[in-house]
């Protein structure tokens, strides 16, 4: 019996997980503890050979018992584990870790920042981030945490050094170090990965699988979290990360405001040509610009916007029932429509397509295509041209500024096979560059092209062309794209001449004669490029016109220097408050509609001018429009001289002006002025009304050269047989001045 008491006891301290259910029943059944069948174990014996010995008796435990056991055990460990699992994952978005945030201020409500009072950081354990104030901890929750976050829809997954990942034990003597690693935790799979780049591979099979729902993110984003901008009396919502094109399907560019309206102005002149036209915004995004459009000039146009995102499609068709306009949507290449909204369709509606630029510019045929991708727009040419009306327009927004700008000269040349430098007339080298590749891909489609406006701003290259069929419009454009030298000395810049022919010297083509006296190559050949005019006056006026009409007060400034750059004056006639009239101008080898602007030039003293004098108004006018303005500007301070104080920009537009020469500013330069003077001429004028550094408190007037420097200058002269130069030199001494150009009443554009 004493042995069977002892029995008992020990299996008394067996905890219940080792304890299975009947053994104490067998026990009490087979009192002998010894005997065939019987499993009563202790443990506080020696094992031998499957038998437990204790005092003087010996009680059999099959091994195959034991790992029974603690087979169940872990079964038992492991349906907890999953239950845990399940009730973390079901219990959104209470269970949802902290390191997973939509702003950088719900990180720091975590933190409870107080002025007064030190905080631990939330997502750091005390060991390794000790308690600090709340501009130190702002700081660390920024740079440490926020700035290395990997964004996805909208939430951050910040890097997290609490204790959940565990870094793999490293044995050091008998000691093992249990730190705990830098991790973050997956918004989908809630899974924990060490390295950011592989969190973001680890995003990128996701999406790549069609797993973007999150189990974190079962509740869809409030829609308080969309942001609704307004431009033009047009509302469009957009994501929080909207100025990131990156990181969001509807990027929005606040900074191409001044884009959109001059596209609009564009528009609006074609739409008083012909109604209605049928125009393609072939990016969309967030839809603003189509919008604009339909919302402005409504029966005049048939607006399509096309995006190949679907997520930018949603949220095109959002924007339209916000600024409650019909949707039309088309999503597939054949004629399979979905209306939304009632009634049929009439001119509140927006068809909004989801296909590649490519396709639906092949598959239909538009009056007015505007491109605006992200980056170049080089491969989206030959489609706009295949199928474009004739007498349509085709716009293109440039934003690969890097390339044109001659700061990756290598990219230039693979795009738009074009030889760049550094001068300083890059933007409007640029532009033309632009309208060369625009030229080529329309003759192609046999088709030419009439520039209608160019600009080159600090974000983008705004081209707008007017599209002419035909095989011979198509080579006469096609023979507008040369050749240029560059001088690299000097700035001086040419077209080379027409014709197949090698010259022995191309540096005879140059006016300066910077090859002669300085050693080695001065000049290079940039190009090909686009050697006509860069604007249609005509085009210009009756987009003043229009921006005046829809209150654009920012393109408004600029279309007033543009109409100046294109006449290559300095004087502003603008009529911005007559209206469209019956009176005709040709353009492009038809007549359409202008402004009657003579109307008010004609009325002297409540009587019309006589029919000799009309006649020969008529007549300049029509000599200054088929005048086109020169190629390129100079820059006064690229050729300012030393120790000299330059005169006023607009001062110094008069003087060239009473020489003789056509001058204007330009939109491209501030401080650019473009006149068809030569470039020695330029300076030898720009010299003789410049000031000496000391002598800047007098007022300002002619510098007498030293008889040296002026016999000098005559020889030169002399030499090239510029017999214009020496006229102007002793008119300039007599004091004669054009009779043209006043410096009473010196006219000025605003270029910015």
């Amino acid at each position: 019996m004493a042995a069977e008491e002892a029995a008992e006891a020990s299996l008394a301290r067996l905890s219940p997980e080792r304890r299975q259910p009947g053994r104490e029943d067998d026990a009490e059944e087979n009192p002998e503890g010894g005997g065939g069948g019987s499993e009563t174990a202790a443990l506080n014996g020696v094992v031998v050979s499957g038998k437990v010995k204790s005092n003087n008796l010996d009680v059999k435990v099959p091994e195959s018992e034991l790992e029974m056991e603690e087979k169940g055990m872990e079964e038992e460990s492991t349906r907890e584990s999953e239950s845990n699992v399940l009730d973390v994952t079901s219990d959104y978005p209470r269970e949802k870790h902290i390191s997973i945030q939509r702003h950088l201020a719900d990180l720091e409500k975590l933190a409870d920042l107080k002025e007064d009072a030190k905080k631990h950081c939330p997502l750091c354990p005390e060991e390794r981030f000790k308690a600090s104030y709340s501009h130190k901890l702002h700081r660390h929750l920024q740079n440490l945490h926020w700035k290395v976050s990997v964004e996805f829809q909208g939430y951050r997954m910040c890097i997290c050094h609490l204790p959940c990942h565990p870094v793999k034990p490293n044995f050091v003597g008998d000691q093992t170090s249990s730190k705990m690693g830098a991790h973050y935790h997956c918004i989908i799979c809630s899974a924990t990965i060490t390295r950011r780049t592989d969190m973001i591979g680890h995003i990128n099979r996701h999406v790549n699988k069609g797993e973007t729902e999150s189990r974190f993110t079962t509740v869809p984003a409030p829609k308080s979290s969309n942001q609704v901008l307004k431009e033009l009396a047009t509302d469009v919502q957009v994501l929080p990360n909207y100025s990131t094109p990156q990181k969001t399907d509807s990027y929005f560019n606040p900074k191409m405001k001044l884009n959109r309206q001059l596209i609009f102005c564009a528009l609006a002149v074609l739409a008083e040509e012909r109604k209605p036209i049928e125009c393609l915004d072939a990016f969309g995004a967030t839809g603003i610009m189509g919008l604009q459009w339909a919302k402005h000039l409504r029966s005049s146009v048939k607006v399509t916007i096309n995006d190949c995102n679907e997520n930018s499609v949603t949220m095109i068709q959002e924007n339209c029932l916000l600024n409650k306009m019909k949707v039309k949507l088309n999503t597939k290449e054949e004629d399979n429509d979905e209306a939304m909204g009632d009634g049929e369709e009439t001119s509140d509606t927006i068809e909004v397509t989801k296909m590649d630029a490519n396709v639906i510019m092949h598959l239909r045929s538009f009056d007015f295509i505007h491109l605006d991708p992200f980056g170049t727009s080089v491969n989206y040419l030959d489609s706009a041209f295949r199928n474009v009306r004739n007498l349509g327009i085709v716009s293109l927004t440039s934003t690969d500024i890097s390339s044109l700008y001659a700061k990756a000269q290598h990219v230039a040349l693979r795009h738009y096979g074009c030889n760049i430098v550094r001068t300083e007339y890059y933007k409007e080298l640029a532009a033309r560059i632009v309208i060369a590749a625009v030229t080529r891909a329309a003759a192609r489609c046999n088709k030419g092209i009439e520039v209608l406006l160019a600009v080159a701003l600090e974000h983008f290259v705004l081209v707008v062309v007017r599209v002419l069929r035909g095989p011979s419009p198509a080579d006469d454009s096609a023979k507008k794209i040369r050749y240029l030298i560059h001088c690299q000395w000097c700035e001086e810049r040419i077209f080379q001449k027409e014709g197949n022919m090698v010259e022995e010297n191309p540096y005879q083509q140059l006016p300066c004669d910077c090859h002669g006296s300085m050693p080695g190559k001065t000049a290079v050949v940039l190009g090909p490029l686009w050697s006509g005019a860069l604007f249609n006056t005509g085009f210009l006026r009756r987009m003043l016109f229009e921006a005046h009409q829809y209150g654009l007060d920012e393109a408004q400034p600029l279309l007033k220097t543009l109409v100046c750059e294109a006449e290559c004056t300095t004087l502003k006639h603008f009529s911005t408050h007559s209206p469209y009239e019956e009176n005709k101008q040709e353009e492009c080898g038809v007549y359409i509609k202008t402004p009657n602007t003579s109307a008010e030039s004609y009325l002297v003293s409540g009587k019309r001018k006589s029919e000799e004098v009309i006649r020969n108004a008529a007549k300049r006018q029509k000599y200054e429009t088929s005048a086109e303005h020169p190629a390129f500007y100079y820059n006064v301070h690229r050729h300012s001289i030393k120790g000299m104080n330059m005169p006023k920009l607009n001062k110094f537009l008069s003087y060239l002006s009473e020489a003789g020469y056509r001058v204007s500013r330009t939109h491209f330069d501030p401080m650019g002025v473009r006149t068809n003077a030569p470039l020695a001429q330029f300076k030898t004028i720009l010299m003789k009304y410049s000031a000496p550094t000391y002598a800047a408190g007098q007022a300002e007037g002619p510098v007498h050269l030293p008889e040296d420097l002026q016999a000098g200058e005559q020889v030169q002269a002399a030499a090239d047989g510029k017999a214009e130069d020496a006229e102007f030199l002793e008119d300039d001494k007599s004091g004669v001045a054009a009779s043209v150009f006043t410096k009473d009443s010196p006219a000025h554009c605003a270029a910015d």
